[in-house]
């Protein structure tokens, strides 16, 4: 039987708000074969989700919640509106903003976007439409990007007197080089899927983002989930420092691996020519 912990843990998580499909975004955690799989559903069709105060309240608050969910072992990030994976800044809202809340509204988006780069599961953006402006920093911030073909994407910021100001100067270079990176934000130039893959801004150019975000995140649950963990917070963690610190972070980073049963199952599957099954401890 559940302890009462563990069920009250169940029961809030299940009636969580951040699970209301009537949320500008939610949650949905998927079952049988995909258990393990949490889907974030951006919801907000009018403004074709547009980075609202509201939409970025229940992003952080959603956030929160799978940050401490053992349960979710991949991320999925998508959309619900036709058409449309984010569109960047509700810059009607932003237009109503007294000139000193701009600064703190886009601090407020850049470390939200740090946040999903942060979290320690693996975050795949499945891109499908338009992914301008912060929509296409956010989608920047996630660990592996997929996209459909005809998707358009770009930093357009330029093109209305403003810069990328939620990470995008910073991880578009990362992405394709301080040089691209220059080109594609003067010019505030728009590509779609197919370019995209080129550039190395999406992992893949498919027919259907959704299905191969899917197909991926399948290949990750079966592996170590704190190998999987702890392989993102090395390559996170060392991309930003020189090769010596870097390779300092690997070795730390494996020794939190050692001492857990699932690097003990591993070896014990090895041994006995089988799929081992882990629990993540």
């Amino acid at each position: 039987m559940l302890s009462r912990a563990l069920s009250r843990s169940i029961a809030c998580r299940t009636y969580s708000t951040t699970t209301n499909p009537k949320n500008e975004i939610f949650i949905e955690r998927l079952s049988g074969k995909d258990q393990g799989i949490t889907l974030i559903q951006m919801n907000r069709a009018p403004q074709k989700n547009a980075l609202g105060k509201v939409f970025m309240t229940q992003f952080r608050q959603i956030l929160d919640e799978i940050k401490f969910d053992n349960s979710t072992r991949v991320v999925i990030l998508k959309s619900n509106v036709a058409g449309t994976f984010c569109t960047g800044a509700d810059l009607k809202e932003r237009k109503e903003m007294h000139v000193d809340e701009v600064p703190k509204f886009v601090d407020s988006l850049r470390n939200a976007f740090t946040d999903i780069e942060k979290l320690p599961q693996p975050v795949i953006a499945a891109i499908d439409g338009y992914a301008l402006g912060g929509g296409l920093e956010l989608a920047l911030a996630c660990d592996i990007r997929v996209a459909t073909k005809s998707s358009k994407m770009g930093l357009v910021e330029t093109k209305w007197a403003l810069i990328p100001g939620a990470g995008g100067t910073q991880r578009m270079s990362r992405v394709v080089g301080p040089s691209k990176a220059k080109e594609l934000i003067y010019t505030a130039e728009i590509f779609d899927g197919q370019q995209a893959e080129k550039l190395g801004v999406v992992n893949h150019a498919v027919d259907d983002s959704v299905e191969k975000s899917l197909e991926i995140a399948r290949k990750i649950i079966p592996r170590g989930p704190v190998a999987v963990k702890m392989a993102k917070l090395a390559i996170n963690l060392g991309s930003q420092t020189d090769i010596s610190s870097a390779l300092s972070v690997e070795q730390q980073c494996y020794a939190q691996i050692v001492p857990t049963k699932d690097r003990l199952e591993g070896l014990k599957a090895f041994a006995e020519k089988r799929e081992p099954v882990y629990k993540g401890e």
